[in-house]
C-alpha cells in the first residue's frame, strides 16, 4: 500500500497536473484568471499537431509491424463495446431516459485527446518508452463508440432519426482530421521532418501543456458550479466509475495482446477517458434532445478532472 501511494504522489507532483489543480481552485474562488479564447484554440491546436507528428515520426522510426494493427483492432473493439457497458451502468444507477444514457455512453467509449497527451507527457518525464503508434490507436477510437451511442439511442426510442449532413460533420472533425493529418506527415517525413521541427513541438510543449491544462482546470471547475444541479449522486458516481470500468477492461486486452508497460498505461488511459470535443459536436447533431448540460458536465466537470489528479497515477501504476 505504501508503494501505491509513493507512486500516487509521485505522479501527482508534477507541474502538468499541479496547473490543472490551480484551475480548478481559481474557478471555485471564483477568480476573474482566465485564457483568452484565441489563446486556448491555439494551444489545443498545437498539442494535436505536435502529439500526431511524433507519433508518427516514432512509427517511422521503428517501422510499420504487425502490433500496429492489432492494437488499432483492439481499440476499435473497445471503442464499440464501452458504450454498452456505460449505458448499462447509467440505467441501473441513474434515473436517466434512453436518448440521455446513449449520448452519454458514447462519451465514454470514445477518448480524451487532452488526457491521453497529459499521459504521454508523463511518460516522457519519467524517460519511459511507448508504441508510437498509439496516438493512431486514439483517433481510431473516435467514431465507433458514436455509432454504439446511435445505435443504442434507435433501439430505446423510435424518435430518434439520423440528420442531414451527420456523416460529412463526424468525419470532417478537426481533432481527427489533424490528428491524422499530423501523424501522416511525421510518417512520410520520419527523422528529417522531426529534426527540422523539434525545437517547435518537442521544446515547447511541457510549458504550453501547462497553460493548456490550467484552463481546462478553470473550465471544468465552471462547468461543475454551473450544473451542479444536474448531477444526482447516481450521475455523479457513474462518471468515477465509468473510468475505472474502461480501464479494467482495457488491462486485461492490453496484456493479452502484449503492449509494453508504457504503452498499456496510454491503453488504459484511452479507455477510461471519456470525450469533450469530438463526441458533444456528433451528438448536438444526431441526439438534439439529448441533455448537452449532463453529458458535458459528466466528461468535463467530473471523469476529467478525476482522470488527471487520481486517475493517471493509478492507471500508471496498474500498468507498471
Amino acid at each position: 500500500m505504501q508503494t501505491i501511494l509513493n507512486t500516487l504522489a509521485d505522479n501527482l507532483l508534477v507541474p502538468t497536473i499541479l496547473f490543472f489543480v490551480l484551475g480548478l481552485t481559481a474557478a471555485f474562488i471564483r477568480s476573474d484568471l482566465s485564457i483568452p479564447a484565441g489563446a486556448a484554440k491555439f494551444m489545443s491546436l498545437y498539442l494535436l499537431l505536435s502529439i500526431g507528428f511524433k507519433g508518427g515520426a516514432s512509427v517511422a522510426e521503428h517501422g510499420v509491424r504487425q502490433d500496429l494493427f492489432v492494437t488499432l483492432g483492439a481499440g476499435v473493439v473497445l471503442s464499440f463495446l464501452l458504450p454498452f457497458v456505460a449505458f448499462a451502468l447509467l440505467r441501473g444507477m441513474t434515473r436517466l431516459d434512453t436518448v440521455n444514457a446513449a449520448a452519454i455512453a458514447g462519451h465514454y467509449g470514445s477518448i480524451s485527446i487532452v488526457t491521453f497527451v497529459t499521459a504521454t507527457s508523463i511518460l516522457e518525464l519519467a524517460g519511459i518508452a511507448y508504441e508510437g503508434y498509439m496516438i493512431a490507436v486514439a483517433a481510431a477510437m473516435e467514431v465507433p463508440a458514436i455509432l454504439s451511442a446511435l445505435w443504442l439511442a434507435r433501439w430505446g426510442s423510435s424518435d430518434v432519426a439520423r440528420p442531414a449532413g451527420f456523416w460529412r460533420e463526424l468525419l470532417a472533425n478537426g481533432s481527427v482530421l489533424l490528428l491524422l493529418g499530423a501523424f501522416a506527415i511525421g510518417l512520410t517525413t520520419s527523422g528529417q521532418g522531426m529534426a527540422m521541427v523539434e525545437p517547435f513541438i518537442v521544446n515547447l510543449f511541457t510549458g504550453v501543456l501547462c497553460l493548456f491544462l490550467l484552463d481546462m482546470g478553470i473550465s471544468a471547475g465552471r462547468s461543475l458550479l454551473v450544473n451542479r444541479h444536474m448531477l444526482s449522486p447516481g450521475v455523479f458516481a457513474f462518471g468515477v466509475v465509468m473510468p475505472l470500468a474502461g480501464a479494467g477492461v482495457a488491462l486485461g486486452l492490453g496484456s493479452l495482446i502484449g503492449l509494453t508497460g508504457g504503452g498499456l498505461f496510454l491503453f488504459l488511459v484511452l479507455a477510461a477517458s471519456a470525450s469533450y470535443i469530438a463526441v458533444p459536436a456528433a451528438m448536438q447533431l444526431a441526439l438534439p434532445n439529448a441533455e448537452s448540460g449532463v453529458y458535458l458536465t459528466l466528461a468535463l466537470g467530473v471523469t476529467f478532472p478525476f482522470n488527471i489528479t487520481l486517475g493517471l497515477p493509478l492507471y500508471y501504476w496498474l500498468a507498471m
